[in-house]
This record gives C-alpha cells, sequence and structure tokens, in this order.
C-alpha cells in the first residue's frame, strides 16, 4: 500500500473509530449515564480515545503485512448501565450506536458517490477516492464490531438475548474473547470482512 494513502487510511480509521465511539458515549450520556462525560471522552481528541492495542499495534501489523484494509478500534468509552434511565434496553441502544453511526456515515458517503456526477470526480479524483475510503472504512468497522465476541459490539448486542442457560459460554467469552478476535483477524476473519466488505460497498455505491 502507497505511504500516502496508508496514512491518509489511517487518519480516516482514527476518526472513524472515535465517532463510533463518542455514538456510545452520547447515546450513554442522553440515557442518564455522565460516565463518559466525566472521564472526558465525548470529544474529538483523539488522545483521549487511542487504545495501544487497537489504534496503533493492530493497524500497522495489517500494514507491514501487506493487508489490503486497514482496521481497529478505540479505547472504549466506559459507561455504567445502573445509570441508564432505560434498564431494560438501555445496554442495546448502548451497544448498536456505535455500528449504527459507521454505517450511517458509510451510506452517507456511498449515496454521494452514487449520485454526484462522474464528471466531478474526474475533475476531483481525490474526493472519490475520500469518499471510497471513508465508506470502505466504515463498512468494514461496522461488520467488524457485530461479532458476537467480546469487547465488541455485536456480543453486548446478543448478550442482550442469550438465554440464561448460555452462562457458561458468555464466561467463556469473557475471558478469552480477545484471544479469538486476534486469532480469527490473522487466521481468515479478513477474507470475509473484504468480502462482505466490497458487497455492501458495491449495493451502496453503484459501483
Amino acid at each position: 500500500m502507497d505511504p500516502i494513502i496508508t496514512i491518509f487510511s489511517l487518519v480516516i480509521l482514527l476518526f472513524s473509530v472515535i465517532i463510533h465511539e463518542l455514538a456510545h458515549g452520547y447515546i450513554a450520556y442522553s440515557l442518564g449515564d455522565p460516565t463518559a462525560k466525566y472521564a472526558g471522552r465525548l470529544t474529538l481528541n483523539p488522545i483521549k480515545h487511542l487504545d495501544p492495542f487497537g489504534s496503533v499495534i493492530l493497524p500497522l501489523i495489517l500494514f507491514i503485512s501487506g493487508s489490503p484494509i486497514l482496521f481497529g478500534w478505540a479505547k472504549p468509552v466506559p459507561v455504567n448501565p445502573y445509570n441508564f434511565k432505560d434498564q431494560k434496553w438501555g445496554s442495546l441502544k448502548v451497544a448498536i450506536a456505535g455500528p449504527i453511526t459507521n454505517i450511517a456515515l458509510a451510506v452517507f458517503f456511498g449515496l454521494l458517490i452514487r449520485f454526484i456526477p462522474s464528471s466531478f470526480f474526474i475533475s476531483f479524483p481525490g474526493m472519490f477516492l475520500m469518499f471510497s475510503y471513508i465508506v470502505t472504512i466504515n463498512l468494514v468497522l461496522a461488520i467488524f464490531n457485530l461479532i458476537p465476541i467480546p469487547p465488541l459490539d455485536g456480543f453486548w448486542i446478543l448478550f442482550k438475548f442469550i438465554p440464561q442457560k448460555f452462562e457458561k459460554l458468555t464466561i467463556f467469552l469473557h475471558q478469552y474473547g480477545i484471544f479469538i478476535l486476534i486469532f480469527l483477524i490473522f487466521f481468515g476473519a479478513l477474507q470475509n470482512l473484504i468480502f462482505i466488505n466490497n458487497l455492501f460497498f458495491s449495493l451502496i455505491t453503484g459501483i
């Protein structure tokens, strides 16, 4: 991957994961939980959101290994579900806010690609590149975060509907989820992510 494109992708990735976490924080705040606000996490300041592995090490490993896509995550926004006004569905709303935000960004910029005249992008090819990367990265983030393995959002969404009889499985995933996730990233998940991303990219942009 070209170094300039890599830097460009990393900047888009960084702000996409920050917006993802901000969505969690703001929804939690709207539900009555000020934890993220008190922790200083309701900000676009990237330093507040950097996760050593998810924001730095993983993207670098993917870059060095020649991965066709870059992705990662920010430090999770702290929430206290006991503060939620909606005790039944509050946790679900907070969990789903991040992926929905990424999907919304992908759809918005994807529709711009679809409906803005091609002559504009011929005149300004950099805009097409930027929009394409925003769509791609946000789709990847949404799909990746919907994997039902902790600490990803997909687990907390699924957790709301897991019967009590699967408690041992839940405990196991809490203990070893991050290791399962790392294994999947480097041994198979990337190809599936690329395939699903390409499918939705074409669906949204018409390309």
